[in-house]
């Protein structure tokens, strides 16, 4: 019974999408109480699996009953259960600051808000190949409509942008599947690691191309140089909430990233290449993102870059592969995805109040609730400039104490530089949109509850990451320690010990003709 608990995560969203869409002449406040009780009960799921992850437990559900390799199987470790309540926590939020009005603006939100869901979560569970590229093909055909809610000529021209370059990634993904298929045979993870493990020859070159290609597209999905230059645009585009949203976004391409590196690719001659990859690209993220949050002229575009630089950061961080290295960054990346969320919703309201003005970094209407906005504001830019006492500093010192030997020598300055980059962009905007001469009378309009409670909802993130510092950075360096062993996964899934199949799959080829 425990273990159909796990396709919740994926089941509610899938169901509330269809209801929501089905009753799309329903009042507003029907549809949006069902959203946030959708999110509220995917929360609360989310935090129950947390919890019997966090003993170690894994959990498998094969669909249909057929067993793996040859059927469809969901699992649920350390790492698929925090990206799944660190996905609930941000979607509650959204969802909240959503039903103030945003959700109106264009038709069936809610419907395309749930498909996007479930697309996520889909992704954080999938155990195969296949299904990781069928979930993200869900949440790119949701994300496609929920860039372009409300309309707009900026959006269309983002979204077309946004469309045609994930089609092009999909393209490369399908090419990937259709390579390791051809030398692996299944596409199930574990399957495909106890394979790839004893191949030489053409075979491994065949795998090192595949598991490249695959690297790129994930790295598209991250946004890592030099394939993050659709992202400031289309973040800075989107809705408000769909904005916060996406910043889980470029966390699926990361996950993916640990998943099919720790599990499939481990000791192989691809791991050294994508190794130095996302190394390299890792810290040219973080210089040429540091530069565009210098140079942003408006507060949107500057987050979309903040965004960016923890792209880099978390990517340079997997790179270390260390098991410290890899606790560092599961740390950080809750605190840095909420703060960036939560930014883009306050930077809704300043615009709100603003007039023509809106984000841009000018003079424009004196806030209404400017004490109000200033302190949200306030907390926000601390927790995303990476200072104490929030857990941004916290999370950039563990990996900075990962770090060894020559890498110390560019991780630590850039590091450093990224934290002042965004000290200095965040307070110049402060200094306008606070302190700076106004220009007009001050709008009347007022931040409404739904909008409040939002932020509010993704800002208790930052206090409570510090205050549970102790207990977080433990289950995150459980968390790396599991990903470490992937036999482990081999031995729970597969049902053998790795070593006898390892053994078993070498002494099947050797007999084959």
């Amino acid at each position: 019974m425990i273990q159909h608990l796990v396709t919740l995560p994926v089941l509610i969203p899938m169901i509330g999408a269809v209801v929501l869409l089905l009753v799309s002449q329903a009042s507003d406040s029907r549809r949006r109480q069902l959203s946030v009780a959708l999110c509220v009960a995917q929360l609360l799921v989310s935090a129950w699996l947390l919890s019997r992850a966090a003993s170690g437990e894994m959990l498998f559900y094969a669909l249909g009953n057929w067993q793996a390799p040859f059927g469809i199987v969901l699992m649920l470790d350390r790492l698929s259960a925090l990206m799944l309540t660190l996905t609930a926590v941000l979607a509650l939020g959204c969802v909240l600051f959503a039903c103030a009005g945003e959700d109106i603006r264009g038709s069936n939100f809610h419907g395309l808000f749930q498909l996007q869901l479930m697309g996520l979560n889909g992704a954080f569970l999938t155990g195969d190949l296949f299904n990781l590229f069928v979930f993200f093909e869900i949440l790119l055909l949701a994300s496609y409509a929920l860039l372009m809610h409300g309309g707009g000529k900026e959006r269309i021209g983002a979204g077309l942008h946004y469309v045609i370059l994930n089609l092009a990634g999909s393209a490369l993904f399908l090419v990937a599947l259709g390579v390791l298929y051809g030398a692996t045979g299944p596409l199930n993870m574990a399957d495909m690691a106890r394979r790839v493990a004893v191949m030489d020859g053409d075979q491994a070159a065949l795998v090192t191309a595949g598991a490249l290609l695959l690297i790129v597209v994930f790295s598209l999905k991250a946004a890592l140089l030099p394939l993050y230059f659709w992202l400031p645009r289309t973040y800075a585009a989107a809705p408000a909430p769909v904005a916060a949203l996406f910043a889980i976004m470029t966390k699926v391409g990361l996950y993916a990233i640990l998943r099919v590196q720790s599990l499939i690719f481990v000791d192989t001659p691809a791991a050294e290449a994508i190794t130095t990859w996302l190394w390299w690209s890792g810290l040219a993220t973080i210089v040429l993102a540091g530069i565009g949050v210098l140079a942003a002229r408006d507060l949107r575009n500057l987050v979309a870059y903040l965004v960016l630089v923890s792209v880099g950061t978390l990517l340079a961080g997997k790179a270390l592969g260390s098991t410290e290295a890899v606790g560092a960054l599961l740390y950080y990346l809750p605190h840095t995805t909420l703060a960036c969320g939560a930014l883009y919703l306050i930077a809704e309201l300043i615009s709100q109040q603003r007039g023509k003005a809106g984000t841009r970094l000018v003079r424009g209407r004196r806030l209404h609730q400017r004490h109000l906005l200033g302190g949200m504001f306030l907390v926000a830019a601390v927790a995303v400039a990476g200072l104490p006492p929030l857990a941004g500093a916290l999370g950039k010192l563990l990996l900075m104490q990962a770090a060894e030997g020559a890498a110390r020598l560019w991780l630590w300055p850039l590091l450093l530089l990224a934290g002042l980059v965004a000290l200095i962009a965040m307070s110049r905007a402060g200094s306008v949109f606070f302190w700076a001469s106004y220009k007009g009378a001050a709008d009347s309009g007022r931040v409404t509850r739904p909008q409040l409670a939002g932020v509010l909802w993704l800002l208790a993130s930052a206090p409570l990451l510090v205050g549970f510092a102790g207990p977080v950075s433990d289950y995150a360096r459980a968390t790396a320690e599991q990903l470490a062993e992937p036999q482990v996964v081999i031995f729970r899934l597969l049902g053998e010990s790795p070593a006898l199949q390892f053994g078993r799959l070498a002494t099947d080829e050797g007999e084959s003709p």
